[in-house]
């Protein structure tokens, strides 16, 4: 069995990870999670082009550098991720993929306005069947989207031919958008965490 990335004892975790349950039967984040963390991490710096900074910020405001100290182990984690071109084919412990849950949910509430105004105007112009690229940012959003994605992900493995088309990787992007506000409102991160566990609970 390939080496866990190190996890701190649960009674060391910050009181809002350790209120996060350990789903029954699982000890490991399931790939189905990492792929989604990494996924909703990737849409939030595609949003805000000072989203990486800010995610390092919120690890240091909620004292999660006991789990993740910097941007190398951070970077690390987020590998963990099995469709990137780069993978880390370690398990993530529960401890880690709880303060990803943290910081996806955290950086989301900093971004709650922005995100609800493109989802709004994204919702007038289907009204008006125009393509979302019509309101500049939402088509800068989508192209940051699609050339961080293509530089990132393994479009070789078969999971994921689907995105070499445009069509697919914009509603994979404006999907992304809608759970990212979802997880900016109340009980986001427990709505969140759950949702990552669907369907792996024994």
């Amino acid at each position: 069995m390939p080496a866990t990335i190190e996890s701190p004892e649960v009674e060391l975790l910050p009181p809002m990870l350790a209120a996060l349950p350990d789903p029954q039967g699982v000890s490991v984040c399931p790939r189905r999670a990492r792929w989604q963390l990494d996924l909703l991490l990737l849409a939030l710096e595609c949003v805000d082009l000072h989203a990486s900074e800010l995610m390092l910020q919120v690890l240091r405001d909620l004292q999660l550098q006991v789990m993740i100290p910097n941007r190398v182990v951070f970077w690390q984690i987020r590998c963990t991720n099995p469709f990137r071109q780069i993978t880390q084919r370690t398990p993530l412990p529960l401890a880690e993929t709880k303060a990803l849950t943290a910081v996806v949910v955290q950086v989301a509430r900093r971004q709650t306005a922005i995100l609800r105004h493109l989802l709004l105007v994204l919702d007038q112009l289907q009204a008006q069947n125009l393509p979302p690229e019509t309101y500049a940012p939402l088509a800068e959003y989508l192209d940051r989207f699609r050339r961080h994605f293509r530089k990132r992900m393994n479009l070789q493995r078969s999971g994921l031919f689907l995105y070499k088309n445009n069509q697919a990787l914009n509603e994979l992007g404006l999907k992304l958008l809608a759970q990212l506000l979802l997880c900016a409102g109340t009980k986001g991160m427990e709505r969140l965490w759950f949702s990552l566990f669907d369907g792996e609970v024994s």
